[in-house]
């Protein structure tokens, strides 16, 4: 019949006692580590969503406007090729044309008809 020992463990139980909270407390770590990595990604391709959202709204405002200001110019050019009846400065008139041109709203086609509306 072997002696048992009463009391405190001995070394190599304590070792292993040791070694398995260590390994349960990594273990729990590393859980809880990639649940908040998980959500953290979660919380990150919300945002990215969001503003992808947002930036949509945004450029599709800024269309509008562009397309609303282009189509504002293109009836001031043709008020302004349509005028010239009257005896209007014909310099001022090719200069106005030659500015809307240079701003990209009148094509070089565009431009020439104005031009020769104007001097015609």
């Amino acid at each position: 019949m072997p002696l048992r020992r009463m009391g405190r463990p001995g070394l190599i139980g304590m070792a292993a006692r040791t070694a398995v909270v260590a390994g349960t407390a990594t273990a729990v770590s590393g859980s809880v580590q990639r649940h908040q990595q998980e959500k953290a990604q979660g919380q990150y391709e919300q945002q990215q969503y969001e503003a992808q959202q947002q930036q949509a709204q945004i450029d599709a405002a800024a269309q509008q406007a562009v397309s609303q200001q282009q189509a504002a110019m293109g009836v001031a050019a043709q008020q302004a090729v349509a005028a010239p009846a009257a005896g209007v400065d014909l310099v001022g008139e090719l200069q106005k044309l030659a500015a809307l041109q240079q701003q990209g709203i009148l094509s070089p086609e565009e431009f020439a008809a104005a031009k020769a509306k104007l001097l015609g």
